[in-house]
Protein backbone atom coordinates (compact mmCIF):
# COMPACT_ATOMS: atom_id res chain seq x y z
CA UNK A 1 0.00 0.00 0.00
CA UNK A 2 1.41 3.26 -0.86
CA UNK A 3 2.11 6.09 1.69
CA UNK A 4 -0.60 8.24 -0.10
CA UNK A 5 -3.22 5.72 0.28
CA UNK A 6 -2.25 4.40 4.17
CA UNK A 7 -2.34 8.35 4.95
CA UNK A 8 -5.40 8.80 3.92
CA UNK A 9 -6.74 5.57 5.20
CA UNK A 10 -5.73 6.74 9.08
CA UNK A 11 -7.18 10.46 8.32
CA UNK A 12 -10.45 8.87 7.52
CA UNK A 13 -10.68 6.78 10.41
CA UNK A 14 -9.55 9.50 12.45
CA UNK A 15 -12.50 11.68 11.17
CA UNK A 16 -15.17 8.15 11.34
CA UNK A 17 -14.32 8.31 14.97
CA UNK A 18 -14.34 12.24 15.53
CA UNK A 19 -18.18 11.81 13.94
CA UNK A 20 -19.17 9.14 16.10
CA UNK A 21 -17.89 11.14 19.30
CA UNK A 22 -20.05 14.04 18.32
CA UNK A 23 -23.14 12.39 17.23
CA UNK A 24 -23.22 10.32 20.60
CA UNK A 25 -22.69 13.67 22.49
CA UNK A 26 -25.23 15.31 20.64
CA UNK A 27 -27.91 12.77 21.84
CA UNK A 28 -26.73 13.46 25.38
CA UNK A 29 -26.60 17.19 25.07
CA UNK A 30 -30.48 17.22 23.30
CA UNK A 31 -31.74 14.90 26.41
CA UNK A 32 -29.84 17.10 29.13
CA UNK A 33 -31.09 20.61 27.84
CA UNK A 34 -34.95 19.05 27.38
CA UNK A 35 -34.82 18.14 30.65
CA UNK A 36 -33.25 22.04 32.02
CA UNK A 37 -35.60 23.87 29.92
CA UNK A 38 -38.72 22.15 31.10
CA UNK A 39 -37.88 22.23 34.81
CA UNK A 40 -36.87 25.96 34.09
CA UNK A 41 -40.73 26.63 32.54
CA UNK A 42 -42.10 24.81 35.34
CA UNK A 43 -40.15 26.50 38.10
CA UNK A 44 -39.92 30.40 36.37
CA UNK A 45 -36.28 30.03 37.11
CA UNK A 46 -34.91 31.99 34.77
CA UNK A 47 -30.99 30.75 35.85
CA UNK A 48 -31.99 26.86 34.95
CA UNK A 49 -33.74 28.34 31.85
CA UNK A 50 -30.73 30.36 30.47
CA UNK A 51 -28.70 27.15 31.59
CA UNK A 52 -30.86 25.26 29.20
CA UNK A 53 -30.53 27.19 26.27
CA UNK A 54 -26.91 27.06 26.89
CA UNK A 55 -26.88 23.20 26.86
CA UNK A 56 -29.28 23.51 23.75
CA UNK A 57 -26.32 25.68 22.03
CA UNK A 58 -23.74 22.12 22.83
CA UNK A 59 -26.08 19.98 20.65
CA UNK A 60 -26.70 22.91 18.33
CA UNK A 61 -22.83 22.90 17.96
CA UNK A 62 -22.43 19.49 17.93
CA UNK A 63 -24.53 19.52 14.64
CA UNK A 64 -22.07 22.55 13.11
CA UNK A 65 -18.97 20.13 13.94
CA UNK A 66 -20.53 17.05 12.50
CA UNK A 67 -21.56 19.68 8.97
CA UNK A 68 -17.67 20.61 9.50
CA UNK A 69 -16.00 17.75 10.19
CA UNK A 70 -17.98 16.12 6.64
CA UNK A 71 -16.33 18.53 4.64
CA UNK A 72 -13.12 18.36 6.27
CA UNK A 73 -12.67 14.84 5.74
CA UNK A 74 -12.88 15.08 2.16
CA UNK A 75 -9.28 14.61 0.41
CA UNK A 76 -7.49 17.43 -1.39
CA UNK A 77 -8.65 18.22 -4.99
CA UNK A 78 -7.62 20.91 -7.63
CA UNK A 79 -8.95 23.90 -5.69
CA UNK A 80 -7.83 22.66 -2.56
CA UNK A 81 -4.50 21.15 -3.06
CA UNK A 82 -4.01 21.97 0.52
CA UNK A 83 -6.76 19.64 2.09
CA UNK A 84 -10.41 20.56 3.24
CA UNK A 85 -8.49 20.73 7.22
CA UNK A 86 -9.76 23.81 7.73
CA UNK A 87 -13.44 23.39 7.28
CA UNK A 88 -13.39 21.83 10.61
CA UNK A 89 -11.48 24.95 12.13
CA UNK A 90 -14.19 27.17 10.63
CA UNK A 91 -16.73 24.82 11.99
CA UNK A 92 -15.31 25.50 15.45
CA UNK A 93 -16.24 29.17 14.46
CA UNK A 94 -19.65 28.08 14.00
CA UNK A 95 -19.69 26.86 17.92
CA UNK A 96 -18.41 30.30 18.58
CA UNK A 97 -21.55 32.05 17.27
CA UNK A 98 -23.90 30.46 18.37
CA UNK A 99 -21.96 31.05 22.07
CA UNK A 100 -23.02 34.91 21.31
CA UNK A 101 -26.45 34.23 20.55
CA UNK A 102 -26.73 32.53 23.92
CA UNK A 103 -24.87 35.38 25.65
CA UNK A 104 -27.24 37.83 24.44
CA UNK A 105 -30.13 35.87 25.77
CA UNK A 106 -29.22 35.31 29.22
CA UNK A 107 -28.30 38.80 29.72
CA UNK A 108 -31.30 39.83 28.44
CA UNK A 109 -33.84 37.27 30.58
CA UNK A 110 -31.37 38.18 33.91
CA UNK A 111 -31.69 41.68 33.35
CA UNK A 112 -36.12 41.45 33.13
CA UNK A 113 -35.66 39.33 36.46
CA UNK A 114 -33.95 41.55 38.06
CA UNK A 115 -36.23 44.14 36.93
CA UNK A 116 -39.20 42.00 38.17
CA UNK A 117 -37.95 40.83 41.32
CA UNK A 118 -40.06 37.88 40.71
CA UNK A 119 -39.55 34.58 42.81
CA UNK A 120 -39.43 31.17 41.12
CA UNK A 121 -40.78 28.05 42.64
CA UNK A 122 -37.99 25.56 43.67
CA UNK A 123 -38.95 22.03 44.90
CA UNK A 124 -36.48 19.12 45.63
CA UNK A 125 -37.46 16.85 42.57
CA UNK A 126 -36.34 20.56 40.07
CA UNK A 127 -32.60 20.30 42.27
CA UNK A 128 -32.25 16.62 42.23
CA UNK A 129 -32.67 17.18 38.22
CA UNK A 130 -30.00 19.71 37.75
CA UNK A 131 -28.04 18.03 40.16
CA UNK A 132 -28.41 14.56 37.34
CA UNK A 133 -27.65 16.84 34.68
CA UNK A 134 -24.55 18.50 36.43
CA UNK A 135 -23.10 14.83 36.69
CA UNK A 136 -23.85 14.16 32.76
CA UNK A 137 -22.06 17.07 31.50
CA UNK A 138 -19.26 16.16 33.89
CA UNK A 139 -18.82 12.65 32.39
CA UNK A 140 -19.45 14.29 28.64
CA UNK A 141 -16.51 16.74 29.02
CA UNK A 142 -14.28 14.29 30.57
CA UNK A 143 -15.05 12.13 27.44
CA UNK A 144 -15.22 14.37 24.72
CA UNK A 145 -11.62 15.68 26.08
CA UNK A 146 -10.00 13.02 26.37
CA UNK A 147 -10.89 11.73 22.69
CA UNK A 148 -9.84 15.56 21.61
CA UNK A 149 -6.25 15.14 22.58
CA UNK A 150 -6.13 11.37 21.42
CA UNK A 151 -7.42 12.84 17.84
CA UNK A 152 -5.76 16.28 18.27
CA UNK A 153 -9.33 17.43 17.09
CA UNK A 154 -9.59 20.59 17.83
CA UNK A 155 -13.49 20.51 16.87
CA UNK A 156 -13.71 18.05 19.92
CA UNK A 157 -11.94 19.91 22.05
CA UNK A 158 -13.62 23.40 21.36
CA UNK A 159 -17.11 21.45 21.96
CA UNK A 160 -16.23 20.19 25.35
CA UNK A 161 -14.52 23.78 26.27
CA UNK A 162 -18.23 24.63 25.84
CA UNK A 163 -19.82 21.70 27.75
CA UNK A 164 -17.44 22.58 30.53
CA UNK A 165 -18.92 25.92 30.70
CA UNK A 166 -22.31 24.36 31.12
CA UNK A 167 -20.57 22.45 33.94
CA UNK A 168 -19.54 25.46 35.45
CA UNK A 169 -22.92 27.41 35.20
CA UNK A 170 -25.06 24.42 36.44
CA UNK A 171 -22.75 24.66 39.40
CA UNK A 172 -23.68 28.25 40.29
CA UNK A 173 -27.86 27.44 39.01
CA UNK A 174 -28.12 24.55 41.11
CA UNK A 175 -26.37 26.75 44.32
CA UNK A 176 -28.83 29.14 43.51
CA UNK A 177 -31.88 26.96 43.25
CA UNK A 178 -30.53 26.03 46.93
CA UNK A 179 -30.66 29.93 48.08
CA UNK A 180 -33.91 30.53 46.58
CA UNK A 181 -35.17 27.48 48.77
CA UNK A 182 -33.97 28.98 51.78
CA UNK A 183 -35.39 32.86 50.82
CA UNK A 184 -32.84 35.00 48.42
CA UNK A 185 -34.71 35.10 45.36
CA UNK A 186 -32.50 37.79 44.19
CA UNK A 187 -29.90 34.52 43.63
CA UNK A 188 -31.63 33.34 40.16
CA UNK A 189 -31.17 36.68 38.51
CA UNK A 190 -27.24 36.69 39.46
CA UNK A 191 -26.73 33.00 38.73
CA UNK A 192 -27.97 33.67 35.10
CA UNK A 193 -25.41 36.19 34.88
CA UNK A 194 -22.68 34.06 36.13
CA UNK A 195 -23.59 31.83 33.66
CA UNK A 196 -23.19 34.93 31.07
CA UNK A 197 -19.74 35.33 32.18
CA UNK A 198 -18.54 32.03 31.60
CA UNK A 199 -20.22 31.49 27.94
CA UNK A 200 -18.41 34.97 27.25
CA UNK A 201 -15.10 33.24 28.52
CA UNK A 202 -15.60 29.95 26.78
CA UNK A 203 -16.52 31.86 23.42
CA UNK A 204 -13.18 33.90 23.64
CA UNK A 205 -11.01 30.41 24.28
CA UNK A 206 -12.49 28.94 20.83
CA UNK A 207 -12.49 32.20 19.45
CA UNK A 208 -8.28 32.59 20.71
CA UNK A 209 -7.72 28.88 19.14
CA UNK A 210 -8.85 29.06 15.33
CA UNK A 211 -8.24 32.25 14.73
CA UNK A 212 -4.46 30.73 15.28
CA UNK A 213 -5.39 28.54 12.78
CA UNK A 214 -6.28 30.78 10.51
CA UNK A 215 -3.89 33.27 11.08
CA UNK A 216 -1.41 31.03 10.17
CA UNK A 217 0.47 31.37 13.39
CA UNK A 218 3.43 29.36 13.85
CA UNK A 219 2.75 25.40 15.04
CA UNK A 220 6.34 24.27 15.71
CA UNK A 221 9.09 26.15 17.20
CA UNK A 222 12.18 26.70 14.43
CA UNK A 223 14.78 25.23 17.54
CA UNK A 224 12.77 22.34 17.52
CA UNK A 225 13.15 22.49 13.49
CA UNK A 226 16.90 23.41 13.35
CA UNK A 227 18.35 20.32 15.44
CA UNK A 228 16.47 18.03 13.48
CA UNK A 229 17.58 19.76 9.97
CA UNK A 230 21.30 20.04 11.81
CA UNK A 231 21.82 16.62 12.78
CA UNK A 232 21.56 15.00 9.15
CA UNK A 233 25.74 15.17 7.41
CA UNK A 234 26.67 17.10 4.80
CA UNK A 235 23.78 19.97 6.37
CA UNK A 236 25.59 23.52 6.99
CA UNK A 237 22.47 24.83 8.68
CA UNK A 238 18.98 26.22 7.64
CA UNK A 239 16.91 29.45 7.86
CA UNK A 240 13.41 30.55 6.55
CA UNK A 241 11.70 27.90 8.55
CA UNK A 242 7.95 28.45 8.72
CA UNK A 243 5.15 26.44 9.74
CA UNK A 244 1.48 26.64 9.64
CA UNK A 245 -1.85 24.83 10.06
CA UNK A 246 -3.68 22.91 13.16
CA UNK A 247 -2.27 20.91 15.87
CA UNK A 248 -2.64 17.52 13.77
CA UNK A 249 -1.82 18.81 9.86
CA UNK A 250 0.78 21.12 9.60
CA UNK A 251 2.60 22.30 6.74
CA UNK A 252 6.51 23.14 6.84
CA UNK A 253 8.70 24.94 4.05
CA UNK A 254 12.16 26.17 4.77
CA UNK A 255 15.73 26.71 3.32
CA UNK A 256 18.47 24.16 3.78
CA UNK A 257 21.88 24.90 3.35
CA UNK A 258 24.35 22.64 1.60
CA UNK A 259 27.64 22.92 0.37
CA UNK A 260 27.78 24.88 -2.94
CA UNK A 261 29.65 22.15 -4.99
CA UNK A 262 27.43 19.50 -4.04
CA UNK A 263 26.08 17.70 -7.02
CA UNK A 264 22.58 18.03 -7.54
CA UNK A 265 21.57 14.47 -6.91
CA UNK A 266 23.62 14.15 -3.56
CA UNK A 267 21.35 17.62 -3.07
CA UNK A 268 18.33 15.65 -3.71
CA UNK A 269 18.75 12.86 -1.56
CA UNK A 270 19.89 14.66 1.11
CA UNK A 271 17.06 16.80 0.83
CA UNK A 272 15.00 13.28 1.12
CA UNK A 273 16.54 12.52 4.85
CA UNK A 274 16.37 15.90 6.21
CA UNK A 275 12.42 15.42 5.13
CA UNK A 276 12.29 11.60 6.42
CA UNK A 277 13.35 13.32 9.80
CA UNK A 278 11.66 16.01 10.06
CA UNK A 279 8.39 13.71 9.59
CA UNK A 280 9.54 11.03 11.91
CA UNK A 281 10.52 13.31 14.63
CA UNK A 282 6.49 15.41 14.04
CA UNK A 283 4.65 13.06 12.45
CA UNK A 284 1.85 15.32 12.80
CA UNK A 285 3.04 17.00 9.51
CA UNK A 286 1.11 16.91 6.50
CA UNK A 287 4.34 17.88 4.09
CA UNK A 288 7.33 19.23 4.12
CA UNK A 289 8.70 21.81 1.30
CA UNK A 290 12.48 22.07 1.50
CA UNK A 291 14.23 24.52 -0.83
CA UNK A 292 18.19 23.60 -1.46
CA UNK A 293 21.05 26.81 -1.45
CA UNK A 294 24.54 27.44 -0.60
CA UNK A 295 24.74 29.22 2.91
CA UNK A 296 25.18 32.76 2.84
CA UNK A 297 28.34 34.63 2.84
Amino acid sequence: MADSERAHLLTDDRYSQVVRILRRVLVINLAVALAKIVLGYVTGAVSVLSDGFHSLTDAASNVVALVGVSVARRPPDANHPYGHRKYETMASFGILIFLILVLVEVLRASYSRLLSGDTPRVFPEGIGVMTATLIINIVVVRYEMRAGRRLVSEVLQADAMHTRSDVLTSVAVLGALVGVWFGFPILDPLAALFVAVFIGYAGWRIAQQSSRILSDEIVIAEGEVREVVQSVPGVIGCEKIRTRGSADHVFMDLHVWLDGQTPLQDAHSTSHVVKDRLMARFPHLADVVIHIEPPPR
